[in-house]
């Protein structure tokens, strides 16, 4: 059955999602609660870009359903969550959408955040994993290592 309520992307209102190996990070009050190199950016009509997490790189244990809900007619209907931090409960700082209409799936289940009540940004993933291309190889560490005779432990 179609929503009649759905209207699809078009020219006058452009919806572009994009699937990203970026990695992307949402940090509240000093926590990162969010951290996924499986994001769907999604650019809409000229607004800012927005983040979509898969659920599954959230930290949800965090999070609690809010009575909020709203209506998109490009992607259907969105309910928020509230987040309690460090004893600080802050209404309706993420939304998502779990059945959106067809032309929206990648974004179904996934969570976006609010720009100003979540710090939402991309990271470079060697800074998260160094490679630590600056350390010696193992056996030249061990080559250089007596035991005290003298010797080699090669």
């Amino acid at each position: 059955m179609i929503d009649e309520r759905m209207r699809p992307a078009d020219q006058t209102h452009p919806i572009d999602l994009t699937t990203t190996r970026q990695r992307w990070r949402a940090k509240f009050a000093g926590h990162v609660i969010a951290d996924s190199d499986d994001a769907i950016v999604l650019h809409e009509a000229g607004a800012p870009a927005m983040i979509y997490f898969p659920r599954g790189d959230v930290s949800t244990e965090y999070m609690s359903s809010s009575n909020s809900r709203s209506h998109c007619p490009y992607k259907g209907d969105a309910s928020y969550l509230s987040i309690l931090m460090d004893g600080d409960m802050v209404e309706d700082v993420a939304w998502s959408y779990l059945d959106p209409y067809p032309a929206m799936d990648l974004i179904a289940g996934r969570i976006a955040f609010y720009p100003d009540k979540v710090e939402i940004y991309a990271v470079d993933d060697a800074t998260v994993n160094p490679r630590h291309h600056d350390q010696r190889p193992v056996n030249d560490v061990v080559r250089h290592t007596d035991s005290g005779g003298g010797r080699s432990q090669a």
